[in-house]
């Protein structure tokens, strides 16, 4: 055998970029020369405009191996100290069953799903949705609840809105939030107000006398401090000044709890994170939203209905106002698109192992050791200054006493929290044993009777413990008692549960998704690992900064990466969702005007093609949105941008830009753009939806935008988990640094910040590690390779479509940027075919459909990413042109406009069983219309669903099922 030294200084390196990236070199070389090139980076000289091309490789370092990443990674976990963590504050520690864990939460079958926008293949997560939507009317005792928001603190802002709304937008009316709700919740408030024109007025809710007007109120249920208020006096009274009442609760507390529909709220918000989802120093966590039926049409985020197929049998999809931010636009009262869904399957998922009975097993015992807490307490001299309680007592010691206890509990690995400079918290949780309040019990002993002995032992205060909580104060009705929530207690029933579902979902597992704007790429076993180590999971988002060093390494770390990625000089990595962060740039704009003193500048250019999240976040930000054409290239309309940049030039905030465009292309103008906006006074924010045409080709930083967020479930490749989670953090320029987001509970952002925009200071912290992993994994070369293969590949799958359907926008070379939009419009005028009837063919194929409607109406946007190998494009595009040969057969009325496999897809396995078969085509064609399907059949689990139907018999919780 011959040695080559020269293989010691690549061995592995290149590995992970080559496993990454779908099509090898000789595939590269050979989709090349069939767009006509002779070398990919010719080809994409010819796709990205010269004058914005890096001069530079990124300095992102080199690509490393998996096992040295994840060497690394597990290094920076252990940094992280995880104490005893008794802080509170919405966060607490929890268990997640292992079967959970492992065949979800760990589960690519899982993860790996997208928006369940295609019902028919998704009907696993939607029910386990639907159990979502079922636990959280269960506890709260509203009728109508949502498949999830962001995080806890978000949703109470949502709440505020949709009260804004629904009581006419009455300026002169105020928001009451009571000063006993978290202040993480507070301090995000009043950061969505102000831009809203709404006065948010904090006090206290038991001496509020109402001589302000108010539109609604907001309270916590338990206190931040633990504290259980009967609220019905106090609702009774804001109603009677025809004002709406919001709760944010506790969601396991409500097991035990009187619901907060009982005492009359409008409104329930809060966190699903007790329900087995790990810590994660502040997210992913699945919020709730439940209210009344009268205002199921004004409610955010999605709601998962019940409806019926084809054959008349049960199924499920997204009911009313899905999306509604692409429909109503600048009309839209909330941006939402993506939630955390993910995390709600596994808080349904903890309900159903659990059961009523195991749910409340487990808030009794919380509640039990919360008690034997306080009962040592007073026999040390102690007692708490809040009741009644669930499982959070406060203490009110005095600052000297205070310190020392706080100072004694750091000692021993404890985190208590420190409210006021005389009082001190503590919040128990599913994982605290008796063990552990003797041990919090010793603090106090050391602390304040310098003694290490306790004068009692656990049998002792077992014999005298009582509860505060009165018959007033517990719920009587009997908990979900649906079936789900009553079967699956066993762990091999569950997992049998989990597969079932699991295998009515078309994920990454199955074949590529081809999804225009939403990049579906590989995210990698590797860069998934680290979420789940102890050192990542288990940390409570408001520790101290010496409990997180490794955190703190990671976060700066990525920091510096993105920034060099995108050429900014700041980065902020709160925002936890691509919405999240348009509105935070926005924000910073709108900051940066201010201390301008120019308050005036609130106009916000939008190009028509934008995502409809773009015009709703501008209004969210108090801005006022015009629109700007698009020409018939795709492409921003310079002159009417240049006329309408120059009519609003004394008002002009800002340009929202999508780069490439929406319509797949690099525009030559973007220097122009950003030249024009910014000679009329206003700054420019860049969509970063499609950063994954850009990463190592060019910086948007340089070329002249101003703010931009990064999708890092898209470029970056956190997984979109079957509709969430997501980050959406922001990059600015140097002159917009000083205004990035703070945070009320850790220090965070720029000397002149905005408020909050999320509940935790790094919103989704623990997938952070995600986009960490890839980008030291990639390398600088790795992710230019990526970028460059993603926009081979759409031009690929163009270049082989475009003789069956027409590529509608092109580049000034004819080509396309990472996606490519098919033109299925004249198919309804010769044949009657809808872009959705190639959609639900596509299922029978084994595929899932691309993005369909939109930008266009009835187009199909495909974007197949780096990720996907030259035998998965082929087998899609075969599909694709095995569909257009199908609807020739309609042309030329072989078969019926109304009756034929277009139309009546998806074929379900009934369909073999079916006696009588009286299509026009055969089983086969129906069933097997692909060879490769004779190997693996992906099966629809239900045929086209009926939406219309489910909207007019709108069912949101899985008792429909019985009904």
């Amino acid at each position: 055998m011959t040695i080559d030294p020269k293989t010691l200084d690549t061995a592995g390196r290149q590995d992970f970029v080559s496993r990454h990236i779908g099509p090898d070199d000789a595939e590269i070389s050979q989709m090349t020369h069939l767009l006509g090139y002779s070398e990919l980076d010719k080809m994409i000289d010819a796709v990205v405009p010269k004058a914005i091309r890096l001069k530079t490789p990124l300095a992102t370092g080199d690509g490393e191996t998996e096992l040295a990443t994840f060497s690394e990674l597990r290094k920076l976990s252990r940094l992280n100290k995880v104490y005893k963590t008794y802080l509170g504050m919405g966060y607490a520690d929890t268990i997640t069953p292992p079967v959970i864990l492992r065949n979800v939460f760990e589960n690519p079958g899982w993860y790996t799903q997208y928006t369940p926008y295609q019902a028919e293949i998704a009907q696993g997560r939607l029910e386990a949705l639907l159990n979502f939507q079922t636990l959280v009317s269960d506890l709260t005792g509203l009728p109508i609840a949502n498949a999830s928001l962001l995080d806890e603190a978000t949703a109470a802002a949502e709440a505020m809105a949709l009260c804004f709304a629904a009581t006419g937008r009455d300026e002169g009316k105020a928001f009451f939030v009571s000063e006993t709700c978290h202040p993480q919740s507070i301090a995000l408030l009043k950061t969505r107000a102000e831009p809203l024109g709404i006065r948010v007025i904090v006090g206290n809710h038991r001496t509020f006398t109402f001589d302000t007007p108010i539109f609604a109120s907001l309270v916590q249920y338990p206190a931040t401090d633990g504290v259980i208020d009967d609220f019905q006096a106090f609702h009774d009274k804001v109603k009677s000044f025809g004002a709406l009442t919001v709760v944010a609760s506790d969601l396991l507390s409500l097991v035990t709890l009187t619901p907060p529909a009982q005492f009359g709220t409008d409104i329930a918000i809060g966190s699903a994170q007790r329900f087995g989802v790990p810590l994660g120093y502040g997210g992913p966590h699945a919020a709730f939203f439940a209210t009344k039926d009268e205002h199921k049409r004004r409610i955010p985020g999605r709601i998962v209905g019940l409806s019926r197929d084809a054959s008349g049998n049960k199924a499920i999809r997204l009911a009313l106002q899905t999306r509604e931010q692409h429909i109503r636009r600048e009309k839209a009262t909330s941006n939402i698109c993506t939630a955390q869904v993910l995390l709600a399957v596994m808080a349904s998922l903890y309900a159903v192992y659990h059961g009523p009975k195991g749910l409340k097993l487990i808030t009794s015992r919380i509640h039990v050791l919360t008690c034997l807490l306080n009962e040592g307490l007073k026999r040390l001299g102690l007692p708490q200054t809040t009741t009644p309680f669930f499982d959070t007592l406060r203490l009110d010691l005095g600052a000297a006493r205070a310190n020392a206890v706080l100072t004694e509990a750091l000692s021993r690995e404890m985190n208590f929290r420190k409210i006021d400079s005389d009082s001190i918290s503590l919040t128990l949780d599913e994982t605290t044993t008796e063990k552990d309040v003797l041990s919090i019990l010793k603090v106090f002993q050391r602390a304040i009777n310098k003694d290490d002995k306790l004068p009692f032992g656990l049998t002792d205060l077992r014999k005298t413990v009582t509860s505060p909580l009165k018959d007033e104060h517990l719920r009587t009705d009997e908990l979900l008692k649906q079936d789900v929530f009553n079967h699956y207690h066993s762990e091999s029933e569950m997992l049998r549960y989990l597969h079932r579902l699991e295998s009515k979902d078309l994920s990454l597992n199955t074949s590529m998704i081809p999804l225009g704007s939403c990049t579906m790429k590989l995210n990698a076993t590797t860069e998934m690992m680290p979420v789940t180590l102890h050192g990542f999971s288990r940390l409570h988002p408001f520790v101290p900064a010496d409990q997180a060093l490794g955190y703190q390494a990671m976060l700066s770390q990525l920091d510096a990466w993105l920034a060099e990625i995108t050429g900014f000089a700041g980065v902020s990595l709160q925002p936890n969702a691509g919405s999240q962060g348009e509105y935070t740039g926005l924000l910073v704009i709108r900051k940066y005007h201010q201390e301008r003193g120019q308050t005036h500048r609130n106009i916000c250019l939008i190009p028509a093609s934008a995502h409809g999240t773009n015009p709703a976040s501008a209004v969210m930000a108090g801005m006022t949105v015009v629109i700007v054409k698009c020409d018939a290239s795709g492409n921003v309309d310079l002159n009417d941008l240049e006329t309408k940049a120059a009519e609003h030039a004394q008002n002009l905030s800002c340009l929202m830009v999508t780069y490439p465009s929406t319509h797949g292309v690099f525009e030559e103008g973007i220097v122009s753009i950003c030249q024009i906006v910014h000679k009329n006074g206003g700054q420019v924010y860049m969509d970063g939806a499609n950063m994954n045409a850009q990463v190592g080709l060019c910086r948007p930083g340089d070329f002249g935008v101003d703010v931009c967020h990064l999708n890092l479930h898209k470029t970056f490749c956190i997984p979109h988990g079957g509709g969430g989670p997501g980050m959406g953090p922001i990059g600015v320029a140097g002159h917009l640094k000083a205004y990035l987001p703070t945070h009320p509970i850790v220090a965070t952002g720029g000397t002149n910040p905005i408020g909050a925009v999320s509940a935790a200071p790094w919103g989704s912290a623990s997938i952070l590690t995600i986009s960490y992993a890839y980008i030291r994994l990639m390398g600088s070369a790795g992710l230019a390779k990526a970028t460059k293969v993603a926009i081979l590949n759409a031009n690929y799958i163009a270049k082989k479509l475009d003789p069956h359907y027409p590529v509608l926008y092109k580049g000034t070379q004819g080509l396309v940027a990472h996606e490519c939009i098919l033109d299925t419009r004249p198919l309804k005028t010769v044949a009657g075919i809808e872009v959705t009837d190639i959609a639900k063919r596509l299922m029978d194929y084994g595929f899932h459909a691309p993005t369909i409607s939109f930008p266009v109406a009835g187009t199909i946007m495909i974007e197949p990413t780096e990720s996907e190998s030259l035998e998965e494009l082929d087998r899609f595009c075969d599909a694709m042109i095995a569909i257009r040969e199908e609807i020739k057969k309609v042309e030329k009325g072989q078969w019926p406009r109304t009756d034929n496999p277009l139309k009546n897809a998806p074929h379900t396995a009934s369909a073999l069983s079916i006696d009588e078969w009286a299509h026009p085509y055969s089983r086969t064609v129906a069933i097997f219309p692909a060879t490769w399907l004779s190997e693996h059949k992906y099966w629809p689990s239900v045929s086209r669903i009926d939406d219309a139907y489910g909207d007019r018999n709108l069912i949101c919780t899985c008792a429909g099922f019985d009904a």
